[in-house]
Protein backbone atom coordinates (compact mmCIF):
# COMPACT_ATOMS: atom_id res chain seq x y z
CA UNK A 1 0.00 0.00 0.00
CA UNK A 2 1.27 3.55 -1.24
CA UNK A 3 1.64 6.16 2.05
CA UNK A 4 -0.42 8.58 -0.80
CA UNK A 5 -4.03 7.61 -0.45
CA UNK A 6 -7.22 8.52 -2.31
CA UNK A 7 -9.97 11.09 -0.13
CA UNK A 8 -13.37 10.56 -0.99
CA UNK A 9 -16.57 12.13 0.33
CA UNK A 10 -20.43 10.95 -0.84
CA UNK A 11 -22.61 14.02 -2.27
CA UNK A 12 -26.03 13.24 -0.04
CA UNK A 13 -27.55 15.45 -3.22
CA UNK A 14 -29.73 12.72 -4.96
CA UNK A 15 -28.00 13.35 -8.54
CA UNK A 16 -29.06 9.98 -9.23
CA UNK A 17 -32.78 11.66 -9.94
CA UNK A 18 -30.94 14.29 -12.51
CA UNK A 19 -32.49 14.69 -15.51
CA UNK A 20 -35.74 12.89 -14.77
CA UNK A 21 -38.76 13.73 -12.60
CA UNK A 22 -38.78 11.20 -9.81
CA UNK A 23 -42.04 9.21 -8.71
CA UNK A 24 -43.58 9.18 -5.90
CA UNK A 25 -42.24 5.74 -4.50
CA UNK A 26 -38.47 7.46 -4.93
CA UNK A 27 -39.18 10.48 -2.66
CA UNK A 28 -41.64 8.46 0.03
CA UNK A 29 -38.74 7.81 2.35
CA UNK A 30 -37.20 12.12 1.74
CA UNK A 31 -40.81 12.91 2.17
CA UNK A 32 -41.81 11.13 5.21
CA UNK A 33 -38.55 10.73 7.35
CA UNK A 34 -35.97 13.27 5.39
CA UNK A 35 -33.29 13.07 8.41
CA UNK A 36 -33.60 9.32 8.69
CA UNK A 37 -33.42 9.33 4.79
CA UNK A 38 -29.46 11.13 4.91
CA UNK A 39 -28.58 9.21 7.98
CA UNK A 40 -28.85 6.32 5.99
CA UNK A 41 -26.69 7.46 2.98
CA UNK A 42 -24.47 8.40 5.81
CA UNK A 43 -24.44 5.49 7.63
CA UNK A 44 -23.54 3.47 4.46
CA UNK A 45 -20.86 5.43 3.48
CA UNK A 46 -19.38 5.09 7.24
CA UNK A 47 -19.21 1.36 6.26
CA UNK A 48 -17.44 1.82 3.55
CA UNK A 49 -14.91 3.99 5.36
CA UNK A 50 -15.13 7.50 3.43
CA UNK A 51 -13.82 10.14 4.50
CA UNK A 52 -16.81 12.52 4.93
CA UNK A 53 -20.48 13.19 3.61
CA UNK A 54 -21.12 16.78 2.26
CA UNK A 55 -23.81 18.32 0.31
CA UNK A 56 -24.01 21.55 -1.10
CA UNK A 57 -27.35 23.99 0.24
CA UNK A 58 -28.75 26.80 -1.35
CA UNK A 59 -31.14 29.56 0.71
CA UNK A 60 -34.13 29.30 -1.92
CA UNK A 61 -36.19 27.15 -3.60
CA UNK A 62 -35.38 25.63 -6.59
CA UNK A 63 -38.17 24.03 -8.54
CA UNK A 64 -38.03 20.64 -10.72
CA UNK A 65 -40.27 20.12 -13.68
CA UNK A 66 -43.55 20.06 -11.66
CA UNK A 67 -43.57 21.35 -7.75
CA UNK A 68 -41.19 19.70 -6.67
CA UNK A 69 -37.22 18.56 -7.20
CA UNK A 70 -35.18 15.81 -6.27
CA UNK A 71 -33.81 17.60 -3.46
CA UNK A 72 -37.52 19.69 -2.18
CA UNK A 73 -36.93 19.18 1.52
CA UNK A 74 -34.15 21.60 1.89
CA UNK A 75 -33.61 21.08 5.87
CA UNK A 76 -31.17 23.96 7.32
CA UNK A 77 -27.86 21.55 6.56
CA UNK A 78 -26.00 22.20 9.72
CA UNK A 79 -28.80 20.86 12.16
CA UNK A 80 -29.24 18.10 9.54
CA UNK A 81 -25.64 17.18 10.19
CA UNK A 82 -26.10 17.48 13.72
CA UNK A 83 -28.85 14.48 13.60
CA UNK A 84 -26.71 12.42 11.64
CA UNK A 85 -23.32 13.13 13.84
CA UNK A 86 -25.86 11.17 16.39
CA UNK A 87 -25.99 8.27 14.14
CA UNK A 88 -22.07 7.72 13.34
CA UNK A 89 -19.24 7.81 14.46
CA UNK A 90 -16.40 8.59 12.47
CA UNK A 91 -17.51 9.96 9.00
CA UNK A 92 -16.63 13.68 8.38
CA UNK A 93 -19.26 15.76 8.06
CA UNK A 94 -19.03 19.02 6.05
CA UNK A 95 -21.86 21.93 6.16
CA UNK A 96 -22.45 24.56 3.83
CA UNK A 97 -22.91 28.28 4.77
CA UNK A 98 -22.75 31.49 2.56
CA UNK A 99 -20.50 34.23 3.62
CA UNK A 100 -22.25 36.52 1.98
CA UNK A 101 -25.50 36.34 4.20
CA UNK A 102 -24.94 35.09 7.11
CA UNK A 103 -23.68 36.97 10.00
CA UNK A 104 -19.95 35.46 10.99
CA UNK A 105 -20.72 34.79 14.76
CA UNK A 106 -23.40 32.50 14.09
CA UNK A 107 -21.72 30.58 11.31
CA UNK A 108 -18.59 30.69 13.99
CA UNK A 109 -20.81 29.15 16.68
CA UNK A 110 -22.86 26.71 14.92
CA UNK A 111 -20.08 24.92 13.33
CA UNK A 112 -17.68 25.16 16.34
CA UNK A 113 -21.01 23.37 17.99
CA UNK A 114 -21.26 20.74 15.42
CA UNK A 115 -17.47 20.00 16.00
CA UNK A 116 -18.57 19.26 19.52
CA UNK A 117 -21.26 17.53 18.85
CA UNK A 118 -19.90 14.99 16.35
CA UNK A 119 -16.72 14.72 18.24
CA UNK A 120 -14.37 16.67 15.97
CA UNK A 121 -15.87 15.52 12.79
CA UNK A 122 -17.20 19.08 11.49
CA UNK A 123 -15.82 21.04 8.32
CA UNK A 124 -16.99 24.48 6.81
CA UNK A 125 -17.78 24.75 3.09
CA UNK A 126 -17.37 28.25 2.18
CA UNK A 127 -19.34 29.29 -0.50
CA UNK A 128 -20.41 33.06 -1.48
CA UNK A 129 -23.50 32.39 -3.12
CA UNK A 130 -25.19 32.79 -6.97
CA UNK A 131 -29.13 32.82 -5.82
CA UNK A 132 -31.06 34.05 -2.46
CA UNK A 133 -30.24 37.70 -2.69
CA UNK A 134 -34.41 38.15 -2.67
CA UNK A 135 -34.89 36.21 0.85
CA UNK A 136 -31.93 38.58 2.10
CA UNK A 137 -33.40 42.12 1.02
CA UNK A 138 -34.00 44.27 -1.92
CA UNK A 139 -30.83 44.56 -2.61
CA UNK A 140 -29.39 42.53 -5.74
CA UNK A 141 -26.63 39.79 -5.88
CA UNK A 142 -23.25 41.73 -5.66
CA UNK A 143 -20.53 41.04 -8.21
CA UNK A 144 -17.99 38.47 -7.30
CA UNK A 145 -15.55 40.46 -6.93
CA UNK A 146 -17.27 42.04 -3.98
CA UNK A 147 -18.75 38.44 -2.34
CA UNK A 148 -14.86 37.50 -2.34
CA UNK A 149 -13.55 40.56 -0.69
CA UNK A 150 -16.48 40.05 2.01
CA UNK A 151 -15.64 36.24 2.10
CA UNK A 152 -12.32 36.84 2.63
CA UNK A 153 -13.00 38.97 5.42
CA UNK A 154 -15.64 36.53 6.95
CA UNK A 155 -13.28 33.82 7.07
CA UNK A 156 -10.46 35.24 8.66
CA UNK A 157 -13.03 36.53 11.58
CA UNK A 158 -14.31 32.98 11.87
CA UNK A 159 -11.14 31.62 12.15
CA UNK A 160 -10.26 34.35 15.17
CA UNK A 161 -13.29 33.72 16.24
CA UNK A 162 -12.78 29.81 16.82
CA UNK A 163 -9.56 30.41 18.49
CA UNK A 164 -10.83 33.45 20.32
CA UNK A 165 -11.34 30.43 22.73
CA UNK A 166 -8.90 28.20 22.68
CA UNK A 167 -9.33 24.44 24.25
CA UNK A 168 -6.50 25.17 26.77
CA UNK A 169 -8.82 27.73 28.56
CA UNK A 170 -11.22 24.83 29.81
CA UNK A 171 -7.85 23.62 31.80
CA UNK A 172 -7.25 27.23 32.72
CA UNK A 173 -4.37 27.62 30.53
CA UNK A 174 -5.42 30.20 28.29
CA UNK A 175 -7.83 32.95 28.22
CA UNK A 176 -11.05 33.56 26.18
CA UNK A 177 -10.16 36.90 24.47
CA UNK A 178 -11.93 39.44 22.26
CA UNK A 179 -11.25 39.77 18.71
CA UNK A 180 -12.53 43.36 18.27
CA UNK A 181 -12.95 42.55 14.72
CA UNK A 182 -13.41 46.22 12.54
CA UNK A 183 -13.53 45.14 8.98
CA UNK A 184 -15.32 47.08 5.84
CA UNK A 185 -17.86 44.55 6.02
CA UNK A 186 -17.80 43.44 9.77
CA UNK A 187 -17.57 44.33 13.27
CA UNK A 188 -17.36 41.87 15.68
CA UNK A 189 -16.24 41.93 19.63
CA UNK A 190 -16.00 38.47 20.31
CA UNK A 191 -15.11 36.19 22.00
CA UNK A 192 -17.00 33.41 20.53
CA UNK A 193 -18.92 31.52 23.75
CA UNK A 194 -17.96 28.01 22.56
CA UNK A 195 -14.47 26.68 22.94
CA UNK A 196 -12.10 25.13 20.53
CA UNK A 197 -12.28 20.99 20.45
CA UNK A 198 -9.08 19.12 21.07
CA UNK A 199 -8.87 18.12 17.52
CA UNK A 200 -8.40 21.61 16.34
CA UNK A 201 -10.25 23.59 14.26
CA UNK A 202 -12.80 22.51 11.72
CA UNK A 203 -11.44 22.05 8.15
CA UNK A 204 -12.08 24.47 5.32
CA UNK A 205 -13.40 23.50 1.99
CA UNK A 206 -14.17 25.71 -0.66
CA UNK A 207 -15.65 25.08 -4.61
CA UNK A 208 -14.90 27.59 -6.91
CA UNK A 209 -12.47 27.32 -9.74
CA UNK A 210 -12.31 30.91 -11.26
CA UNK A 211 -9.53 32.39 -11.43
CA UNK A 212 -10.73 34.69 -7.99
CA UNK A 213 -12.02 31.73 -6.33
CA UNK A 214 -8.65 29.77 -6.75
CA UNK A 215 -6.90 32.39 -5.32
CA UNK A 216 -9.26 32.39 -2.12
CA UNK A 217 -8.66 28.49 -2.10
CA UNK A 218 -5.11 28.84 -2.13
CA UNK A 219 -5.38 31.37 0.77
CA UNK A 220 -7.28 29.70 3.11
CA UNK A 221 -9.01 25.91 1.62
CA UNK A 222 -7.70 22.89 3.21
CA UNK A 223 -9.68 21.11 0.48
CA UNK A 224 -11.32 22.08 -2.75
CA UNK A 225 -14.30 20.81 -4.29
CA UNK A 226 -13.13 21.50 -7.79
CA UNK A 227 -15.10 21.28 -11.08
CA UNK A 228 -12.67 19.16 -13.49
CA UNK A 229 -14.29 17.90 -16.46
CA UNK A 230 -11.40 16.69 -17.79
CA UNK A 231 -8.21 15.18 -16.56
CA UNK A 232 -5.95 18.11 -18.23
CA UNK A 233 -8.26 20.34 -16.07
CA UNK A 234 -7.88 18.70 -13.19
CA UNK A 235 -4.50 18.86 -13.38
CA UNK A 236 -3.43 22.50 -14.49
CA UNK A 237 -5.98 23.38 -11.16
CA UNK A 238 -3.95 21.14 -8.89
CA UNK A 239 -0.26 22.80 -9.96
CA UNK A 240 -1.94 25.98 -10.10
CA UNK A 241 -3.42 25.64 -6.28
CA UNK A 242 0.01 24.82 -5.51
CA UNK A 243 1.77 27.40 -7.00
CA UNK A 244 -0.40 29.82 -5.12
CA UNK A 245 -0.73 28.17 -2.52
CA UNK A 246 3.36 28.88 -1.99
CA UNK A 247 3.11 32.49 -2.72
CA UNK A 248 0.46 32.76 0.42
CA UNK A 249 3.26 31.40 2.10
CA UNK A 250 1.78 27.95 2.61
CA UNK A 251 3.45 25.37 3.30
CA UNK A 252 1.22 22.42 1.90
CA UNK A 253 -1.70 23.12 -0.76
CA UNK A 254 -5.51 22.54 -1.17
CA UNK A 255 -5.93 18.72 -1.66
CA UNK A 256 -8.17 18.84 -5.18
CA UNK A 257 -11.52 16.77 -4.92
CA UNK A 258 -13.41 16.93 -8.10
CA UNK A 259 -16.84 15.57 -8.12
CA UNK A 260 -16.99 12.49 -9.73
CA UNK A 261 -20.46 11.77 -11.34
CA UNK A 262 -20.86 7.95 -12.21
CA UNK A 263 -22.66 5.71 -13.88
CA UNK A 264 -22.25 2.30 -12.64
CA UNK A 265 -23.92 -1.08 -13.91
CA UNK A 266 -22.99 -4.50 -14.43
CA UNK A 267 -22.34 -4.13 -17.84
CA UNK A 268 -20.91 -1.32 -20.17
CA UNK A 269 -24.16 -1.32 -22.26
CA UNK A 270 -26.49 -0.63 -19.18
CA UNK A 271 -24.35 2.26 -17.71
CA UNK A 272 -24.65 4.45 -21.00
CA UNK A 273 -28.42 3.40 -21.15
CA UNK A 274 -28.63 5.08 -17.77
CA UNK A 275 -26.32 8.02 -18.77
CA UNK A 276 -29.01 8.85 -21.82
CA UNK A 277 -31.57 8.73 -19.87
CA UNK A 278 -30.28 10.97 -17.57
CA UNK A 279 -30.13 13.31 -20.14
CA UNK A 280 -32.57 12.53 -22.29
CA UNK A 281 -34.37 15.94 -21.38
CA UNK A 282 -31.65 18.30 -22.98
CA UNK A 283 -32.88 18.62 -26.24
CA UNK A 284 -30.39 20.81 -28.98
CA UNK A 285 -32.06 23.92 -28.29
CA UNK A 286 -31.47 23.33 -24.54
CA UNK A 287 -28.06 23.04 -25.02
CA UNK A 288 -27.85 26.01 -27.04
CA UNK A 289 -29.27 28.05 -24.36
CA UNK A 290 -27.02 26.62 -21.82
CA UNK A 291 -23.61 28.17 -23.70
CA UNK A 292 -25.85 31.29 -23.79
CA UNK A 293 -26.80 31.24 -20.37
CA UNK A 294 -22.89 30.57 -19.09
CA UNK A 295 -21.00 32.56 -21.45
CA UNK A 296 -22.98 35.17 -23.16
CA UNK A 297 -22.42 33.02 -26.76
CA UNK A 298 -24.89 32.48 -29.20
CA UNK A 299 -24.24 29.79 -31.68
CA UNK A 300 -27.08 28.80 -32.70
CA UNK A 301 -26.56 29.82 -36.10
CA UNK A 302 -23.32 27.60 -36.72
CA UNK A 303 -23.65 24.19 -38.17
CA UNK A 304 -22.67 21.10 -35.71
CA UNK A 305 -18.87 21.31 -37.00
CA UNK A 306 -18.06 24.41 -37.30
CA UNK A 307 -15.55 25.29 -35.01
CA UNK A 308 -15.95 27.40 -32.12
CA UNK A 309 -12.98 29.55 -31.63
CA UNK A 310 -11.70 32.29 -29.54
CA UNK A 311 -12.53 34.79 -31.47
CA UNK A 312 -16.37 34.13 -30.78
CA UNK A 313 -15.93 34.54 -27.17
CA UNK A 314 -17.51 37.53 -25.54
CA UNK A 315 -15.74 39.64 -23.38
CA UNK A 316 -14.22 38.19 -20.23
CA UNK A 317 -15.37 40.48 -17.54
CA UNK A 318 -18.99 40.71 -18.60
CA UNK A 319 -21.34 39.42 -16.00
CA UNK A 320 -22.38 36.25 -15.51
CA UNK A 321 -24.22 33.49 -13.35
CA UNK A 322 -21.43 31.32 -12.84
CA UNK A 323 -17.80 32.39 -13.37
CA UNK A 324 -16.50 28.92 -11.94
CA UNK A 325 -18.56 27.09 -14.86
CA UNK A 326 -18.37 30.47 -17.52
CA UNK A 327 -14.26 30.30 -17.01
CA UNK A 328 -14.16 26.84 -17.45
CA UNK A 329 -15.85 26.29 -20.69
CA UNK A 330 -14.05 29.62 -22.19
CA UNK A 331 -10.67 28.09 -21.11
CA UNK A 332 -11.57 24.49 -22.69
CA UNK A 333 -12.68 26.88 -26.13
CA UNK A 334 -9.80 29.04 -25.67
CA UNK A 335 -7.25 25.72 -25.45
CA UNK A 336 -9.09 22.89 -28.34
CA UNK A 337 -11.61 25.19 -30.55
CA UNK A 338 -13.83 22.55 -30.41
CA UNK A 339 -16.56 21.76 -33.28
CA UNK A 340 -20.38 23.35 -32.41
CA UNK A 341 -21.32 19.15 -31.98
CA UNK A 342 -18.29 18.46 -29.42
CA UNK A 343 -19.39 21.61 -27.48
CA UNK A 344 -22.58 20.70 -26.83
CA UNK A 345 -21.58 17.47 -25.42
CA UNK A 346 -19.50 18.97 -22.53
CA UNK A 347 -19.89 18.13 -18.86
CA UNK A 348 -20.45 22.35 -18.45
CA UNK A 349 -22.92 22.48 -20.66
CA UNK A 350 -25.19 19.23 -19.69
CA UNK A 351 -24.34 18.91 -16.49
CA UNK A 352 -22.08 21.38 -13.50
CA UNK A 353 -18.62 20.59 -15.22
CA UNK A 354 -17.78 17.67 -13.29
CA UNK A 355 -15.83 14.49 -13.99
CA UNK A 356 -17.78 12.21 -15.79
CA UNK A 357 -17.46 8.06 -15.59
CA UNK A 358 -19.20 5.87 -17.47
CA UNK A 359 -19.03 1.78 -17.20
CA UNK A 360 -18.24 -1.30 -15.25
CA UNK A 361 -17.14 -1.02 -11.47
CA UNK A 362 -13.47 -2.44 -13.45
CA UNK A 363 -13.50 0.89 -16.26
CA UNK A 364 -14.62 3.66 -13.87
CA UNK A 365 -11.86 2.03 -11.12
CA UNK A 366 -9.11 2.66 -13.52
CA UNK A 367 -10.46 5.85 -14.19
CA UNK A 368 -9.77 7.18 -11.22
CA UNK A 369 -6.39 5.28 -10.14
CA UNK A 370 -5.18 6.94 -13.48
CA UNK A 371 -6.08 10.82 -12.63
CA UNK A 372 -4.80 9.58 -9.14
CA UNK A 373 -1.61 8.31 -10.26
CA UNK A 374 -1.16 10.88 -12.80
CA UNK A 375 -1.23 13.75 -9.56
CA UNK A 376 -4.41 15.32 -10.56
CA UNK A 377 -6.23 14.64 -7.94
CA UNK A 378 -6.33 13.90 -4.36
CA UNK A 379 -9.52 12.62 -4.10
CA UNK A 380 -13.43 13.07 -5.21
CA UNK A 381 -16.63 13.33 -4.18
CA UNK A 382 -19.12 10.52 -5.36
CA UNK A 383 -21.94 11.47 -7.19
CA UNK A 384 -24.20 8.63 -8.33
CA UNK A 385 -25.71 9.03 -11.53
CA UNK A 386 -28.91 7.00 -13.11
CA UNK A 387 -30.16 4.76 -10.07
CA UNK A 388 -29.71 4.04 -6.62
CA UNK A 389 -28.17 0.70 -7.62
CA UNK A 390 -25.33 3.03 -9.57
CA UNK A 391 -24.39 4.25 -5.27
CA UNK A 392 -24.82 0.71 -3.89
CA UNK A 393 -22.05 -0.46 -6.38
CA UNK A 394 -19.87 2.32 -5.59
CA UNK A 395 -20.12 1.46 -2.06
CA UNK A 396 -20.17 -1.93 -2.00
CA UNK A 397 -17.83 -3.25 -4.85
CA UNK A 398 -15.81 -0.18 -6.63
CA UNK A 399 -14.56 1.08 -3.34
CA UNK A 400 -13.19 -2.29 -1.96
CA UNK A 401 -11.23 -2.32 -5.33
CA UNK A 402 -9.69 0.65 -4.54
CA UNK A 403 -9.01 -0.34 -1.12
CA UNK A 404 -7.40 -4.11 -2.82
CA UNK A 405 -5.33 -1.67 -5.20
CA UNK A 406 -3.90 -0.22 -2.40
CA UNK A 407 -4.71 3.55 -2.79
CA UNK A 408 -7.92 3.90 -0.48
CA UNK A 409 -7.88 2.75 3.43
CA UNK A 410 -9.64 -0.90 4.50
CA UNK A 411 -10.28 1.28 7.90
CA UNK A 412 -9.91 4.46 9.57
CA UNK A 413 -6.74 5.25 11.38
CA UNK A 414 -8.57 8.04 12.97
CA UNK A 415 -11.43 9.72 14.69
CA UNK A 416 -11.66 13.05 13.44
CA UNK A 417 -12.24 14.73 10.03
CA UNK A 418 -8.56 16.03 10.17
CA UNK A 419 -7.19 12.77 10.87
CA UNK A 420 -8.75 11.47 7.50
CA UNK A 421 -7.69 14.26 5.56
CA UNK A 422 -4.40 13.99 7.45
CA UNK A 423 -4.43 17.65 8.28
CA UNK A 424 -1.49 18.64 10.27
CA UNK A 425 -3.23 18.58 14.05
CA UNK A 426 -3.86 21.97 15.70
CA UNK A 427 -5.12 24.07 18.51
Amino acid sequence: MTDRQLHIGLCLTETWLQGREPDDAELAEQRQDPAGFYIKLAQAAERAKLDFVFKPDVLAMRRGKSATSPSFVGLDLTVLLAAISTATRRIGLVTTASTTFNPPYVVARQIQSLHWVSNGRAAWNIVTSIDGAENFGDAPMPPPQERYRKAAEFTDLVRDLWQSYPHAALDGKADAEPIDHQGAFFSVKGPLNVPGHASGPPPLFQAGASEIGRDFAACVADATFASTPDMAAALDLRNDLGARAQKHGRADAPRVLPGLYFFLAETREEAWAMHRRAHAHLTHEKRLDAVKTILGLDISHLPPQARVTADLLPPDDRPVRSRTHADLLRRYIENNQPSVEDLLARPEVVGSAHWVSVGTVEDVADEIAEWFEAGAIDGFIALPGGSLESLQLFLEALVPLLVRRGIFRSDYDGETLRAHLRIRSQT
